[in-house]
């Protein structure tokens, strides 16, 4: 007979708070707020953009203005048409390769630590072969075998080539989890293998599974545009990377057409600044030193406790 589960009275409460917790923090906030401006751009890009955005027209370099809100370039193509289409190439590209190297890198790197023995030594090989792999080269050698390779080419190679450093960390983390205490108690009742790796293993590397995710859809959306950049992959499709193209192509900086290049440079510095903030709000709420600090840092302030990560709080010194 199975013996029900005991929950204590206040966990439902404390884990509904600690999400909680999560929605509020402020960089996950401003974090989710920005993706989710991009996000909601990439999905109706096409249909709000005013313009074809490989249309040419007279109006030929024209600064920023009611009817064309980012300018023109040297062949009156409207910027802001080209940026709203090419921006769900990125976020797809960034997502897709993100999300398959992270899954690679989960499966081989836990079960690797978990197993153990052969099983260990097998992946490990594995991951090692696939760690000295060049992404950028191969990619730009599969761009030129296949003259139209797009972004999903570059997703798929990114995901081959980009998750065995995250199963080498994934790994090295198991190892050290996989003897702990509530780890053998969980063993010890007779829970199975796939239940002791989803219930006690994973959710401790939580943090570092978000890390590597968020680490790779970043190198992804950076590859993808340093590629396009470059004029290696197709150029007839619109992205952020295709923008700076032929704005690096026809000297735009030397024309002085600073609204050629600039707002697609902005808007590569905020997918990756609300990656990056998304990441320290997992981080904080995975981390219980971290959480806490979050959870009472008005009340660390009005009692003039200085809050550093990694050391304990301490008294701030009034200078007499």
């Amino acid at each position: 007979m199975t013996t029900p589960t005991v929950t204590a009275p206040g966990d439902a409460e404390r884990r509904a708070a600690n999400r909680l917790l999560f929605f509020r923090n402020r960089k996950t906030l401003i974090g989710l707020g920005i993706l989710g401006f991009f996000v909601v751009m990439a999905i109706v890009g096409e249909w709000i953009a005013p313009y074809d955005p490989s249309k040419t027209s007279p109006d030929v370099l024209q600064p920023p203005s009611a009817q064309h809100w980012l300018g023109t370039t040297n062949t009156g193509q409207d910027i802001a048409s080209q940026l709203l289409v090419g921006t769900r190439g990125v976020l797809l590209v960034g997502l897709l390769a993100g999300l398959a190297a992270t899954v690679l890198s989960v499966i081989v790197g836990v079960t690797a630590g978990f197993l153990g023995g052969v099983g260990d030594e097998i992946l490990s090989l594995v991951a090692n072969i696939f760690l000295v792999i060049p992404a950028l080269p191969l990619i730009i050698i599969v761009a030129g075998l296949l003259p139209e390779a797009g972004g999903i080419t570059v997703a798929v190679v990114i995901s081959l080539t980009g998750w065995a450093w995250g199963s080498r960390v994934l790994r090295a983390q198991t190892l050290s989890l996989r003897r702990r205490d509530f780890v053998e108690a969980a063993r010890a009742n007779g829970e199975s293998m796939w239940r002791l790796v989803i219930f006690e293993i994973l959710p401790n590397l939580t943090a570092v599974i978000a890390a590597g995710f968020v680490g790779t859809v970043i190198f992804a959306i950076l590859s993808e545009i340093a590629l396009a950049f470059i004029g290696v992959t197709s150029i007839s499709e619109w992205n952020w990377g295709t923008i700076l193209f032929w704005a690096q192509s026809n000297q735009a900086l030397a024309q002085g057409a600073w609204w050629w290049f600039v707002p697609a440079g902005l808007c590569i510095a905020g997918v990756g600044t609300a990656l990056t903030l998304i990441n320290f709000g997992i981080d904080e709420f995975v981390n219980p030193r971290l959480r806490t600090t979050g959870r009472d840092a008005k009340l660390l302030r009005a009692k003039r406790i200085r809050a550093r990560v990694g050391f304990t709080p301490v008294l701030r010194q009034e200078k007499r």
